[in-house]
């Protein structure tokens, strides 16, 4: 099969599907998974050795994502993906994305059993003689007043709206605001002010990330705020952590996008690249949105 050029392609005439050639990648993305599976099953085990096993997976990991990441940005660059490839690969980041969004439906889901049935469940009449003391209260704060009356949950103070959390949405939704200058920027053909609207995009996500390890900070230290503070310390942690670790995710994605730009790749007629790594930093904004209201004022 050969090799179309880039203006070929952009003109529709690459082959109508690429077929790549025979590929490392997804058996040592296999071994991979396996090393981590089975070294954090003996780390987490006491085994001295499986945090090394859990380590060389992870790092097969990196390997396998930047070999194959760049072998992708060779054909496409090499005007190997017709229009037919860039249509699988926006399907295909539409699938991710709602994985994602299943992802964190289930922890939304969680928080709402938990407040709205479980603890009110708790407090009812038909557990008061198992519970003599409980008191179905949310956020359940101080002993006494968790799911364990016996107190074996410390007294914590739960995590406000102010002001790094406000600080934090108002960082995401002007990120979100720079990005989508950046995209109509490269539409029009202006890679410069693209580039520009990019690093900037950057700076307020990465700081984002910065701010919510300070909170997270604030809370262990000051607020006594811990991942083993009753339901809603699981709840708060396994929420905005996974959620920070999306953010960490995509603006790694923009990073590599930005530098991108600044070889040359991508035109305003073909960039789903960008798009896609825009589409999930604009999914990263409205998780973040929910969970702003749900978990800090509700």
């Amino acid at each position: 099969m050969s090799a179309a050029t880039p203006t070929a392609s952009a003109r529709g005439a690459a082959p109508y599907y690429f077929i790549p050639e025979p590929s490392r990648f997804p058996v040592l993305t296999a071994l991979g998974l396996f090393l981590v599976i089975f070294g954090a099953g003996q780390w987490v085990n006491g085994v001295s050795w499986g945090s090394y096993v859990t380590l060389a997976g992870l790092a097969t990991w990196a390997f396998v994502l930047q070999g194959w990441f760049r072998a992708a940005i060779n054909e496409s660059e090499g005007g190997l993906y017709s229009d037919r490839i860039d249509v699988s690969y926006r399907w295909s980041m539409s699938w991710f994305i709602f994985s994602e969004v299943m992802f964190f439906g289930a922890f939304f889901g969680a928080l709402y059993w938990a407040r709205l049935h479980a603890v009110p469940n708790l407090g009812s009449l038909d557990n008061a003689v198992l519970w003599p003391d409980f008191k179905a209260i949310w956020p359940s704060a101080q002993a006494g007043f968790t799911a364990s009356p016996a107190g074996t949950v410390d007294p914590f103070t739960t995590m406000g709206p102010w002001p790094l959390p406000t600080i934090n949405t108002a960082l995401l939704l002007t990120s979100g605001v720079t990005l989508t200058i950046a995209h109509h920027a490269l539409i029009a053909g202006h890679r410069a002010k693209t580039i520009g609207f990019m690093w900037i995009t950057l700076l307020l996500g990465f700081t984002f990330i910065g701010v919510q390890a300070y909170e997270y900070h604030h809370a262990y230290s000051e607020l006594n705020l811990k991942l083993t503070s009753g339901v809603y310390g699981s709840t708060f942690f396994m929420l905005t952590g996974f959620h920070g670790f999306h953010v960490l995710v995509g603006a790694l994605m923009l990073l590599f996008i930005t530098l991108r730009l600044q070889k040359g790749h991508f035109t305003p007629q073909r960039h789903f690249g960008f798009e896609g790594a825009a589409w999930y930093w604009h999914f990263v904004d409205v998780v973040w949105l929910g969970l702003y209201v749900v978990v800090y004022w509700l």
